[in-house]
């Protein structure tokens, strides 16, 4: 492994407060160039919370977050995304009554390079095959993993160097988990580093280089994600060990 690459993202002592909720308590988190990091925890451990704070949704109260060496910390989401970071939510929340070939348009909304847009918009297509069958179908009328299949395209249209996936396996069938993880493992192959935020924790820690595990707002593990799977609490906790 040789410890940590190269930094892309970094969150030091990062504080997230909801009114009188303390979300994230002190989160430091680092992510390294070309890595796949997986973030796991029970429900309302705060890992949506981190996942808005490094996308510009939620403001940290304190703290610090920066990418590629730029402080990111108070900037606002749409210049987070011109930075090069996309984050695909939790429930995909694709557009609804767009067509497929519509949502993927969204993504490009912040680039004016219509020759790139293009060539992205087909190479998107040629990786989701099944987003290519229903190019000019409803969004709304998509199943679940085509909806995911969808989310995770309009990220890319962004054209992202840093991708924050949230829950991407929530709600689909076995099978098609498989194929979601194929389809991340994909893209970090291609050169996108990956933030991952997922319940499936068997899965995440498999994929993952190195993994956080997050309780009531604050990291309490961190390390080589095969040892972490290896660890009893680890399993106890999460992987039903």
């Amino acid at each position: 492994m040789g410890g940590i690459k190269q930094p892309v993202l970094s969150l030091e002592d990062v504080n997230v407060h909801y009114g009188a909720i303390w979300a994230l308590k002190g989160v430091n988190l680092t992510v390294g160039e070309g890595e796949i990091i997986s973030l796991i925890g029970a429900n309302g451990a705060g890992k949506t919370t981190t996942l808005r704070a490094i996308s510009g949704i939620v403001r940290a109260t304190s703290g610090r977050i920066t990418f590629r060496g730029e402080d990111i910390t108070r900037m606002a989401a749409h210049d987070i995304v011109k930075r090069g970071i996309a984050q695909v939510p939790e429930g995909r929340r694709v557009f609804a009554n767009l067509t497929v070939i519509e949502n993927l348009e969204m993504g490009a909304y912040i680039r004016n390079d219509k020759q790139g847009i293009k060539e992205d918009l087909e190479r998107v297509l040629e990786r989701f095959p099944r987003l290519k069958e229903r190019r000019n179908q409803i969004a709304g009328t998509l199943s679940g993993g085509e909806q995911q299949m969808l989310a995770i395209g309009r990220a890319l249209m962004t054209r992202p160097s840093l991708m924050l996936l949230d829950e991407p396996s929530m709600g689909l069938a076995p099978l098609l988990v498989k194929e979601i993880f194929a389809i991340i493992e994909e893209i970090n192959r291609e050169g996108t580093t990956i933030l991952l935020v997922e319940q499936n924790a068997r899965m995440a820690l498999q994929i993952a280089e190195r993994a956080y595990v997050l309780e009531t707002g604050r990291i309490v593990l961190e390390g080589p994600a095969k040892e972490l799977s290896r660890r009893e609490e680890v399993k106890k906790a999460y992987l039903g060990g």
